[in-house]
């Protein structure tokens, strides 16, 4: 069965917006408080499928599709530098109407999410960082190497063909040092064949940019703001650090570093209750202007 584009039920209902560079997909499930997921590079919304079931009872939960490569809806109109997508996301929570959200992010996500709020100050009551980028790891050397042909489309696509076997999806090379845990094959299937199928996917991968001039930037204006933050950091992640999450946890003012033992960075792959018991903690005990 082809699952390139399979989204777990368990996101709730699908929507798609028009936004100023195209369409953009979203999926909500329950009501109450608003909480906005955002996926990082080469995932999409089924990362967070434990998750949204877990918190869907108490609270309006909205996960984004975006256009960092396992996407279904293309976007050639749109800006997907960095900027550009910091720049995507606020505009989908406008578009939402989401009164005062939660912003919930990992991976390349938390970049973005970082950025998002450095030029929306108002964009986000509170913040969620799980591992994620930050600082001069963005992407995280590792991954500058390993994504570096996804420049040229058609280069990826021949360098990325193994990932077609789900067993190699396992190695360090793919998923085995993200998640401890194994991964569906289903969003396996969803996370990898857009963009060895799809050109318009490809192409649309390569326009991301990641630079560290933006993440620096955005730290620095978060320092100068006041809004509640919980870093829900895996304790053995292999990519972002224990060193990263404290670093972070003092230059954003009053933050909260949490640790999430027995997980690397996708800890809502690896510990989906501990994640949610969090995030909901969090956002019931803190209370926002």
């Amino acid at each position: 069965m082809n699952n390139r584009y399979w989204r777990d039920e368990a996101l709730g209902t699908p929507r798609e917006l028009a936004l100023s560079g195209g369409r953009l997909r979203v999926f909500e499930a329950g009501a109450g408080e608003p909480l906005v997921f955002v996926h990082g590079a080469l995932v999409n919304a089924n990362l967070w499928r434990k998750v949204v079931p877990l918190l869907a009872r108490d609270f309006r939960c909205v996960t984004l599709d975006l256009p960092l490569g396992a996407h279904e809806l293309p976007m050639p109109a749109a800006d997907l530098t960095a900027p550009g997508l910091a720049d995507l996301i606020a505009e989908a929570v406008t578009a939402l109407d989401l009164p005062a959200p939660t912003l919930v992010a990992n991976d390349t996500g938390g970049a973005l999410a970082q950025i998002a709020l450095a030029r929306h100050p108002k964009l986000a009551a509170r913040l969620v960082l799980t591992s994620c980028d930050a600082y001069d790891m963005f992407p995280p050397r590792f991954f500058k190497v390993v994504l570096a042909p996804t420049r040229l489309p058609a280069l990826a696509r021949v360098l990325f063909a193994p990932l077609r076997l789900r067993p190699v999806r396992s190695t360090p090379l793919a998923f085995g040092w993200l998640m401890r845990s194994r991964l569906d094959e289903r969003a396996g299937d969803s996370y990898v064949l857009p963009i060895l199928t799809d050109k318009a996917i490809g192409a649309d991968f390569a326009r991301v940019t990641p630079d560290t001039k933006y993440t620096f930037d955005a730290i620095a204006q978060l320092r100068t703001q006041d809004r509640p933050t919980l870093l829900a950091w895996s304790r053995d992640d292999r990519f972002f650090p224990q060193s990263l999450a404290r670093r972070l946890a003092a230059d954003i003012p009053g933050a909260r570093l949490e640790w999430i033992d027995d997980a690397y960075t996708f800890s809502m792959e690896d510990q989906p209750a501990r994640l949610a018991e969090l995030i909901a903690g969090f956002v019931g005990e803190t209370t926002v202007a």
